[in-house]
């Protein structure tokens, strides 16, 4: 038997090392994915003992990052980012092209063409979407406002690194500042970038929106389980490989398209499901072949290096974003959040990084560099998050412009002096506009019913008033909030988003404010409805046990005993049909 098995021992070591490491970082509460770089580092042929296969490596990063980003894709909400447009798009721009000046100033100073400090810039401005929403995940708070406008901001610098991976093999000759002779004019090379481009997703927009929820469907009528993980896996591949060998386009952007247009399936959950386990296993030995690249050495030939890259990650993005959220208007607390979310960089730096690399603009050193900044910035993004609530006390405490800039004026935070007096008197507080929210503010509207909308998304606040209706931005679980929707002149609280943590809150509130008040609540969670109700807190409704309730009055109708009239009418009726 041939023991020359290099695929499988790159493929053992990999894993084996990651799944070590990985658990060590984790009980470090660190994430994961510092573990999955080192064990890439230890197997990589900068280091001494067993090295594994880079060549093989480098394809099986191809393959993470083909999967990384299907999910990224498939993940991906238009809705989301349009709720916090106006701070995530602006803000998110504005950032990278600071972050992006900074690594460029540094490599010039370092001696560096333009092309390589363009592309160094680049690969620190673009923050770990998979390192952010764990660190939101763990804190509880990623589906609050401050969590929302975090991950709306990283979505957008996630669409420029694609736009800038589409743009950067066409103009690698100019930022060289070695042109071929025979090549042609920068304008021509664009032009025809963003014809192919645009023609790939043209071709998914419009036959792949038709044909892949059609194939999905196919497949998951045989019942297969398997057959349908390996359409989802073989479509993401396929059309990653053919837009790159048809389109001219990356690997990873035709991934991409594959997930934006299997979301649009309605098996886009089971999709993501099913995938999850292929993708994670792809994602680390992605992230082992990155770490693979890098030398260990550079942290101490060049420890001055690490440090200011370290320092724009950590310290200089912060800045930037924390100024950018505050000229927006927001309070502290979501400048610090977004701060610290920031504070890191990933996946995405990862394969800007290796395609300057592979385009030959950026140095071998410029990729250590970049990878000592994630391993660092990772490792230290937990302790950020955690001293977010201390430093913000400590501020506010000893700092006027702190409590000032803690409780910023908003106007959407009242309603307007000129709102309807039958809005404010035996109204409905409706808490929370979201899919269910607009279904009852439907209902609410086409009976004639005054109600007041609470919601957190201070931009959907805007959009509602801007329709005329009556709308306060704030945290329903704040007295101040709910006095701002007259709760106290109220005839019912309408609790429409699922919040275990806040919704007690908001209905003691409201009883304290108005004791008569009728409540009713939604929850996710059989346990947390059985308790809620319980307590006597107010109607309460859990979605599952609707639904149950719905069908099973359906199927009884069916049944139910009938009258010799009802039988003769429902016989009639047939034979009519």
């Amino acid at each position: 038997m041939d023991h020359n098995l290099t695929l499988i021992t790159t493929i053992a070591a990999g894993f084996g090392l990651a799944l070590i490491l990985g658990f060590a970082a984790e009980r470090l509460k660190i994430p994961a994915l510092v573990g999955y770089l080192l064990a890439g580092v230890i197997i990589g042929p900068a280091t001494p003992g067993f090295v594994a296969d880079v060549a093989i490596a480098s394809q099986l990063s191809e393959i993470g990052v083909m999967l990384l980003m299907f999910g990224v894709g498939l993940h991906f909400s238009l809705g989301d980012l349009l709720a916090v447009r106006r701070i995530a798009l602006p803000g998110a721009v504005a950032q990278m092209g600071l972050a992006t000046a900074l690594g460029i100033v540094m490599a010039w100073w370092w001696g560096w063409n333009a092309g390589a400090g363009l592309v160094f810039g680049l690969s620190l401005s673009c923050a770990s979407t998979v390192v952010l929403v764990k660190a939101l995940e763990v804190r509880g708070i990623l589906e609050t406002m401050n969590g929302r406008i975090a991950v709306g901001w990283l979505i957008v610098e996630d669409l420029a690194t694609v736009l800038v991976l589409v743009l950067l093999p066409p103009l690698a000759g100019v930022l060289s500042g070695a042109p071929a002779d025979d090549a042609a004019p920068m304008w021509r090379t664009v032009g025809q970038t963003l014809l192919e481009v645009a023609a790939f997703v043209v071709v998914m927009l419009v036959a792949g929106r038709r044909v892949l929820p059609w194939l999905l469907w196919q497949v998951a009528r045989t019942g297969s389980r398997e057959l349908f993980t390996l359409a989802v896996v073989a479509a993401a591949i396929t059309i990653a490989f053919g837009a790159a060998r048809l389109f001219s386009v990356s690997f990873a952007l035709g991934a991409f398209f594959a997930g934006m247009v299997m979301r649009e399936s309605e098996f886009s959950h089971r999709a993501a499901q099913e995938s999850l386990p292929l993708r994670d296993a792809f994602a680390v030995l992605f992230f082992v072949g990155v770490g693979m690249l890098f030398d260990p050495a550079v942290l101490v030939e060049e420890p001055i290096h690490v440090v200011g890259v370290v320092a724009v990650i950590v310290i200089g993005k912060s800045i930037a974003a924390m100024a950018l959220v505050l000229a927006f208007g927001y309070p502290l607390s979501t400048a610090f959040t977004v701060a610290a979310s920031l504070a890191q960089i990933g996946e995405f730096s990862f394969i800007l990084a290796g395609l300057g690399l592979a385009l030959g603009l950026l140095p071998k050193e410029g990729m250590s560099l970049v990878l000592a900044g994630a391993l660092i910035s990772i490792a230290l993004n937990p302790f950020l998050f955690a001293s977010l609530a201390p430093v913000n006390r400590w501020l506010v405490e000893r700092s006027e412009l702190a409590r000032r800039l803690g409780r910023r004026d908003d106007p959407y935070a009242e309603l307007p002096m000129s709102t309807e007096r039958k809005f404010l008197e035996g109204q409905v507080v409706l808490v929370g506009f979201g899919r269910v929210g607009r279904r009852i503010a439907r209902a609410l509207r086409e009976r004639g019913i005054p109600y007041v909308v609470v919601e957190r998304n201070r931009e959907r606040v805007e959009d509602l008033r801007n329709r005329g209706t009556a709308a306060v931005s704030g945290d329903a679980a704040e007295a101040a909030v709910l006095i701002q929707a007259h709760i106290a002149t109220a005839a019912m609280l309408v609790v429409a988003i699922p919040d275990p943590v806040g919704v007690r809150q908001m209905a003691e509130t409201a009883r304290k404010l108005n004791p008569g008040i009728e409540i009713v609540l939604r929850t996710h969670n059989e346990d947390e409805s059985e308790l809620l109700r319980r307590d006597g807190i107010g109607a309460v409704f859990y979605g599952e046990e609707e639904l149950a309730k719905g069908m099973t009055e359906h199927v009884l109708e069916r049944f139910a005993p009938q009258s010799p009239a009802t039988s003769k009418s429902r016989a009639e009726q047939a034979g009519n049909a």
